[in-house]
């Protein structure tokens, strides 16, 4: 099913933030922070922007009982608008996976920490991302799980900071993508049947902006911070 996530506005404002990005890069200002992460800027940018065009596709894999549905809607969630898509005749919830918010960023991740040997640090900048995201993840009605768009990367930032100042940058990514997938949407699955949403997308939705977030910002504050961090020692 393909549909767009969030309201054009707010789509286009995560694309002119993606745009930002890369004039910052091609000035240089921020490629330390991708050498950081341990992938290459243009390779970064790359995966980065693949995962912004896969929240358009949404692979259903189960369906939840028959229930009235909301269709052709728009609603807000903490200064967000995500779209209800379009549908007729709908038999019920149908649980889909999000190609760009969740099956590219956990690619990403799982790569990250096999080449940074981010184990335990990784499970635990995870863990308290998963425990943070969950508290603050809320069940919206024709929507599914949604979460604050700032709370994932700016929580994955400070865990990765905490945990593992020299590989801060990679463990904001993956704290905040796997955190997001999991507190906000694994562990929450009991909660989608009634909320009346036609599609109940994991990485999609109320989770993909915080999720694409986690990757772009995420990353850049874990870095800055970092580096200041080491000085002062």
């Amino acid at each position: 099913m393909n549909y767009l996530p969030l309201a054009l506005p707010f789509f286009a404002g995560l694309f002119f933030l993606f745009a930002f990005v890369v004039v910052l890069i091609e000035l240089r200002i921020v490629q330390f922070a991708y050498e950081q992460a341990g992938i290459g800027p243009r390779y970064m940018l790359a995966l980065l922007l693949l995962s912004f065009l896969g929240s358009y596709v949404n692979i259903t894999v189960a369906h939840l009982p028959p229930e009235h549905v909301y269709s052709n809607e728009v609603i807000s969630f903490f200064g967000m608008r995500y779209v209800v898509p379009v549908v007729h005749e709908w038999p019920g919830t149908a649980i889909a996976v999000n190609v760009g918010g969740a099956v590219v960023p956990t690619l990403v991740s799982a790569y990250l920490v096999l080449k940074n040997r981010l184990y335990l640090s990784g499970l635990a900048a995870v863990a308290v991302v998963t425990l943070v995201v969950h508290a603050m993840a809320y069940p919206v009605p024709g929507v599914g799980i949604a979460v604050p768009i700032f709370v994932p990367p700016l929580v994955a930032a400070l865990a990765a900071v905490a945990f593992s100042r020299r590989r801060a940058a990679p463990l904001a990514y993956v704290a905040g993508s796997l955190g997001t997938l999991i507190g906000a949407d694994l562990l929450n699955l009991g909660k989608v049947a009634g909320l009346g949403a036609p599609i109940a997308s994991i990485g999609g939705a109320g989770k993909f902006d915080g999720i694409f977030l986690s990757g772009l910002i995420g990353v850049l504050l874990a870095s800055l911070l970092g580096p200041r961090r080491r000085a002062r020692a």
